[in-house]
């Protein structure tokens, strides 16, 4: 019984590894690159400061980014780390796996325009008041410690330059053996606990959340969502499918919205890396924002919704996305998760090997 529970979390982890690592790769390249090739002055202009200008630059560079929640650890980090203020760091992170090209052209082609406005609505409000409780209640959190960087370093030697390849190479090794390896440790800790909910939550559980259109039901699926992985693109046919069925359309939008925009590999990595407060600031205004949209949708925006459905209008909507979205080979995938479970097991092989015997480790 417990061998079968630990195999069928294992899987699910994996299945959801699969599903993100490539991206994770891509975010960690990306990182690395921002990290040395952006000028910290320009960034610190850009998002280094409480403006509102700030939180509007980062939700909308955001929501052009086809990057899931756990895709977007590395890159949101990588602007924290380089100068970005709190604030407009969490905005990105929010607004990145909720809302993009795709998701916006499924939702409307799924959902319909009542539900899929709505959505691109609050998929730009709500991480412009994250951005501003970042702001806000940051603390010492609001900006990070100053990193030394070796590149620039190197340029304080008089007459020396730092080349264009000198700053890709020390960028990619800082994006994998630095930021790579500590957000790695708790993407594979955050995956398994992933696993396990995905496998003590039943689908009938979930389904019976969505169809009713009470309170508590609506706290409970914005809790749920926050801590389970889902992906905005490939989630949202299953939304439109329990709507059609009967499912309120405020608890879809709850859902979409705390599921895709955050995790537990996301949570434990914000956590161990920026802070509790953050992880406290993030969580409690994304949840509480979701309810206050999803009871809004259900009591006062679409009391009398009419599930929405025209299989022409899908077919067209799902080429569209097709051409948009990155769909990466199989045998890339398991690359990919094979390197994030690599940088993870070297991350945690100190801890491990304290722990076991010395007679062992000789």
């Amino acid at each position: 019984m417990i061998l079968a529970l630990l195999q069928k979390v294992i899987l699910a982890s994996f299945d959801i590894l699969n599903d993100a690592s490539v991206w994770l790769v891509i975010s960690f390249i990306l990182a690395g690159l921002m990290h040395n090739l952006l000028s910290p002055d320009r960034l610190h202009r850009m998002l280094g400061n409480k403006k509102i200008s700030s939180l509007v630059k980062a939700t909308l560079s955001g929501m052009l980014l086809p990057i899931c929640s756990c895709g977007v650890i590395p890159l949101g980090l990588g602007l924290y780390y380089s100068g970005a203020y709190l604030g407009p760091t969490l905005a990105f992170i929010t607004a990145t796996p909720i809302i993009n090209p795709a998701a916006i052209l499924l939702a409307y082609g799924f959902l319909g325009p009542q539900i899929a406005t709505i959505y691109l609505i609050a998929g730009f409000v709500v991480p412009m008041l994250i951005g501003f409780a970042g702001n806000a209640l940051g603390g010492r959190e609001l900006h990070a410690p100053s990193m030394e960087n070796p590149v620039e370093r190197a340029e304080l030697e008089p007459g020396e330059k730092v080349t264009l390849a000198q700053k890709l190479s020390s960028g990619l090794h800082w994006g994998f053996f630095d930021m790579g390896i500590s957000v790695s440790k708790y993407v594979c800790i955050g995956m398994l606990l992933a696993g396990l909910i995905i496998t003590l939550v039943p689908p009938s559980l979930l389904q019976q959340y969505l169809g009713s259109p009470g309170m508590i039901s609506l706290a409970g699926i914005a809790v749920l969502g926050t801590i389970m992985y889902i992906c905005a693109v490939g989630h949202i046919p299953f939304i439109a499918a329990l709507i059609a069925g009967g499912a309120a359309p405020g608890l879809a939008i709850t859902f979409l919205m705390t599921g895709a925009a955050t995790n537990f590999p996301e949570l434990i990595s914000i956590y161990k890396m920026i802070g509790r407060r953050t992880v406290i600031i993030y969580a409690t205004v994304l949840i509480l924002t979701s309810f206050i949209i999803g009871y809004l949708t259900n009591l006062y925006l679409l009391p009398g919704f009419v599930p929405f459905f025209d299989l022409t209008h899908t077919r067209q909507t799902i080429g569209l996305v097709n051409n948009l979205t990155f769909s990466a080979p199989v045998f890339l995938r398991y690359i990919c998760s094979a390197v994030i479970i690599a940088l993870g097991l070297h991350a945690l092989w100190p801890g491990v090997k304290r722990l076991l015997p010395k007679e062992r480790i000789a």
